[in-house]
C-alpha cells in the first residue's frame, strides 16, 4: 500500500516563506503560476510544503519577489536543499511517525538543545541497555524487528554529541528521574554513570533539579527547545501519547520561561554531578 504524502517539517517552513514573499509582493498565484509557467496547484503545492521547489524554479521566485539580500537568498537556497537531500535519518521512516522524523532533522541541525526531563534520562544521553528498556515499556506490543530499529535510531542520533563539532546539549533532570527505577538497579547505575560522564564533556551540560528546590518553575512535563541557524526559528516540543507537538515563535516562549526558571531552581553542573555519582552508588 502507497504510503500518503506527508510535508515535513522543513518543507512547511519553506513554503510559509514563499507565501509571506508572495503576499507581500501583492502577488496571487494565478500571476505567479503565470510567470513560472507552472499550474497555480503545483504553486499552491509549493507554499503548503506538499510538493517541494526545485532550484531553478526557487531562484526564479526570489527574482520575483526582490530578495535581494544575498544573506536572505543563500538561507531559502539551503532550506530548499534541506527539503531535497536525504539524511541518514529518512531511512527510518517506514518505520516511526513522521513527526519523529521531524525531530531527528531538528536535533541534526541545532546548534544548541535545552532539554527539561521529568520521567526518563533524554534519548541522546541513554545508555544502550536504558533505552531498550524504555521502548519496552512504552511499546508493549511492538515486534522484537521494531524494537531493533528504534533502538537502533536512538542510538545513531547521539553521534551529533560527538564528533570535531558536536552540538551543544543542555539539560535538567527532576530528581525523580535518577531514583524512579527504569529496568534493574545494574541498569539504573550504569545509566547513571553514563550520566557523569557524559557531563564531563565541554558541550554537555547537565543539571539536576531536587526535591529540596520546592516546587518547579512548571508542572507540564518533559520539552526540549531547538536553537537553529537562520532562517529557522527557535523551536520548542513536547510528546504526548497522542504525538508529538511542535511550537514556533511567540508561544515557544513559555517553554524558554520554564526552562530557565528550572535552571534557576536548579544545582549547577558540579553539585550535580556529585548528586548523580552518589545516587549510582546506591543503586549498585
Amino acid at each position: 500500500m502507497r504510503t500518503p504524502q506527508r510535508a515535513t517539517l522543513r518543507s512547511q517552513w519553506l513554503g510559509q516563506q514563499l507565501r509571506e514573499l508572495r503576499d507581500d509582493s501583492g502577488l496571487v498565484i494565478k500571476e505567479v503560476a503565470e510567470y513560472l509557467q507552472r499550474d497555480p496547484g503545483t504553486v499552491s503545492r509549493f507554499e503548503s510544503g506538499f510538493y517541494p521547489i526545485r532550484r531553478p524554479d526557487l531562484l526564479a521566485l526570489l527574482d520575483l519577489y526582490g530578495v535581494s539580500d544575498p544573506q536572505r537568498r543563500e538561507a531559502l537556497l539551503q532550506l530548499s536543499q534541506d527539503v531535497w537531500q536525504k539524511g541518514w535519518w529518512d531511512g527510518y521512516s517506514t518505520d516511526v511517525v513522521g513527526s519523529l522524523i521531524d525531530y531527528v532533522w531538528l536535533e541534526s541541525r541545532a546548534t544548541h538543545v535545552r532539554s527539561y526531563a521529568a520521567i526518563v534520562v533524554p534519548g541522546l544521553l541513554q545508555t544502550p541497555e536504558y533505552a531498550e528498556t524504555v521502548i519496552r515499556i512504552n511499546d508493549t506490543d511492538a515486534t522484537p524487528e521494531q524494537i531493533k530499529r528504534w533502538h537502533e535510531l536512538r542510538m545513531t542520533r547521539q553521534q551529533i554529541l560527538t564528533g570535531d563539532a558536536p552540538t551543544r546539549f543542555s539539560v535538567i533532570l527532576d530528581e525523580s528521574i535518577l531514583r524512579r527505577p527504569i529496568g534493574s538497579p545494574q541498569i539504573m547505575a550504569a545509566q547513571l554513570r553514563h550520566l557523569t560522564v557524559c557531563s564531563s564533556r565541554s558541550k554537555i551540560d547537565i543539571r539536576v533539579l531536587p526535591f529540596r528546590a520546592g516546587t518547579p518553575a512548571s508542572t507540564y512535563g518533559t520539552f526540549e527547545i531547538f536553537e537553529l541557524p537562520a532562517p529557522f526559528p527557535e523551536m520548542a516540543y513536547t510528546e504526548t501519547m497522542a504525538g508529538g507537538i511542535y511550537v514556533e515563535p511567540p508561544e515557544s516562549e513559555r517553554f524558554v520561561r520554564a526552562y530557565d526558571g528550572h535552571k534557576r531552581m536548579a544545582l549547577g553542573p558540579t553539585e550535580s554531578a556529585d548528586l548523580i555519582s552518589a545516587i549510582a552508588e546506591e543503586w549498585q
